[in-house]
């Protein structure tokens, strides 16, 4: 059976997440829906991360397994005619080795976090991005940041639902820019790391947040990093800032003759 790739783009206002559910509308269960149109039957799609409701994601990143020998042009053509009016767009489709897996296969994953600064509520960004009130020091948040840097024990930064066998991770990446925008700024969180735990970047963020504003000196961070303990971390942001922005393989599958 031919095995192709996707490259996805959605908001995930809209949904419970990536993961198909039984009774509440998922990203999975969108593009698996989508599939069965062109070839029937049941169809099951592996990411390479699975975001939490109200997650988006600009470079997600998908396989599948399907009977007929598609052009990947026409594939995904195919598939954004069906996913209509779903908040979810096919960016590329690739024709790849039976051996690809999206998740497996993956040897970094890239976030990126979007926190607007403005006294006035959100209009055209609303819902994707997480809005506070009060200014933040970024020096600051990047002193902070930097404890985080590097192979260590993220308990501290694990939601209690976490399902890896290990709270043991290197992150490779953590850079913050700031830019001015009409009556306020917005601060861009990107973090690198071959994999995350559940919760790990939306903690990181909330606790760098509180020591932009002031409420944490940046060494806290270092010591709540040491202390392995939850009750240590700061509180973890909402999820509308928060975009799975790339994945990283040994070779780009969207990169050769098969991409649009």
């Amino acid at each position: 059976m031919p095995r192709y790739a996707f490259k996805i783009e959605y908001d995930g206002g809209p949904f419970a997440g990536w993961q198909r559910q039984a009774d509440q509308p998922s990203v999975q269960g969108a593009i698996e829906a989508a599939l069965s149109r062109l070839e029937p039957g049941d169809h099951t799609i592996a990411a390479a991360g699975r975001t939490d409701a109200g997650v988006h994601a600009t470079a997600q990143v998908a396989h599948v397994d399907l009977e007929k020998d598609w052009d990947p042009f026409r594939l995904s053509e195919a598939l954004n005619y069906h996913l209509r009016p779903d908040p979810v767009a096919i960016l590329a489709c690739a024709r790849v080795a039976e051996d690809f897996h999206a998740r497996f296969s993956a040897q970094e994953r890239r976030y990126l976090f979007r926190l607007v600064q403005r006294r006035a509520p959100m209009t055209h960004d609303r819902g994707l991005v997480w809005r506070v009130q009060n200014a933040l020091d970024i020096k600051a948040m990047r002193e902070g940041a930097a404890h985080l840097i590097g192979h260590h024990d993220f308990t501290t930064f694990r939601s209690s639902m976490c399902q890896s066998n290990s709270p043991v991770k290197t992150l490779d990446e953590i850079s913050i820019e700031e830019m001015m925008i009409p009556h306020g700024r917005e601060y861009r969180f990107h973090l690198r790391a071959r994999s995350f735990l559940h919760n790990q970047v939306r903690s990181i963020v909330g606790t760098l947040e509180r020591v932009g504003a002031g409420a944490w000196p940046p060494g806290r961070v270092g010591t709540a990093l040491a202390a392995r303990d939850r009750a240590a971390c700061g509180p973890v942001c909402p999820p509308q800032g928060l975009y799975l922005s790339g994945v990283g393989y040994p070779e780009d599958p969207f990169i050769g003759p098969a991409t649009p």
